[in-house]
């Protein structure tokens, strides 16, 4: 058993999947540069929270459910959905896990209990809600995961779905991944946080559920935390809202440019919009991928060449999906009307 609580396979999987996130999303960032044209529309990435979502996934048996935010890549791979899937629907192919439907926003994978994402903001909070009504009404012992940013705890779909799933003691957990900006601006700098105190997690006491805050940079401490709430959710205690703090490290999304100029993702906005490089240097320093890579090398979980393999791995398996995806057909035009009703 490893100093850090778990297992040498558990920790090695843990990291493993972190680097496979962080570099399927890399590829995704330079298609931009390197393939013109062949991400259509809005784009947003989650580099900076691949601990919090390996962390948390960890916690869940294989016929748990999860519903997640926009920013939604890294969910689906460590769950076990194909890159190659994946990218392809990120390019709009016919080959991509929703057919082309979807794009980078609305991934789906029902079948590994991925119920799907919203690119409106908390309209996920009270899908999950149902699901986990749902699920105990099945009385399977199932838990779903609700992942969404700070910015939705200001949405009344957040406080509606708090509000049942704790009166009814729904079998789900609530997980805040606070990345410190919500678009634009700091979350410090809103009013209506400040109003509810710090951290954020103290929202959950306003509907009598357990709140706690964790370091969302350190997969095992988000384990710990998510895994303890999903015992209690299992157990029939109902749910938790999980505060995982993390700092994503791109900007909140690409530029949708005129006509005949690439997409490309911005400079971060403590750059761009506060003029703090400073504060983007530093996170960059406590970037969660080299961080728990360094911290299993230094305890002899894993060894520099063991990890090197690791990354070199994904690189060569995120790459395939690029060509995969940039190979594959895209749907016939008359497929746009397939699966409209009226």
């Amino acid at each position: 058993m490893s100093e850090l609580g778990l297992d040498r396979e558990r920790l090695v999987w843990m990291f493993t999947q972190m680097v496979r996130i962080r570099e399927f999303e890399e590829s995704v960032k330079r298609t931009f540069e390197e393939h013109p044209g062949v991400i259509r529309g809005h784009t947003h990435l989650a580099d900076g929270a691949e601990a919090s979502i390996v962390g948390s996934l960890a916690a869940l048996r294989p016929d748990d459910q999860l519903l997640t935010t926009y920013r939604c890549h890294g969910y689906p791979i460590v769950l076990g959905t194909d890159p190659k899937a994946m990218m392809a629907e990120i390019y709009g192919r016919e080959t991509g896990l929703c057919k082309g439907y979807g794009g980078s926003m609305h991934l789906t994978d029902v079948k590994l209990g991925f119920l799907g994402t919203s690119g409106i903001v908390a309209q996920g909070i009270p899908h999950a809600t149902g699901a986990a009504y749902a699920a105990q009404i099945r009385g399977r012992g199932q838990v779903v995961l609700s992942f969404f940013g700070d910015g939705a705890s200001k949405q009344g779909a957040f406080h509606e779905s708090l509000n049942i799933a704790s009166l009814w003691k729904l079998p789900i957990v609530f997980v805040m991944e606070n990345n410190s900006y919500n678009v634009v601006t700091r979350v410090e700098q809103e009013d209506a946080n400040a109003a509810a105190g710090e951290p954020l997690a103290v929202k959950a006491n306003a509907y009598s559920m357990p709140g706690v805050t964790v370091d969302g940079g350190d997969p095992v401490a988000v384990y710990e935390q998510v895994s303890g709430a999903v015992q209690r959710a299992r157990s029939g205690e109902g749910p938790t809202l999980v505060e995982s703090r993390i700092y994503r490290l791109s900007a909140h999304g690409n530029i949708i440019a005129p006509p005949g100029v690439p997409l490309h993702f911005p400079e971060h906005e403590a750059v761009t919009v506060f003029g703090a490089p400073e504060e983007y240097e530093a996170a960059k320093r406590g970037d969660p991928v080299p961080r728990f890579r360094a911290r299993l090398v230094t305890e002899g979980t894993l060894s520099a060449a063991e990890a090197d393999a690791i990354a070199e791995s994904a690189r060569r398996e995120m790459a395939d999906a690029v060509t995969f995806g940039i190979e594959s057909p895209f749907p016939a035009p008359e497929e746009a009307v397939k699966y409209v009703y009226a």
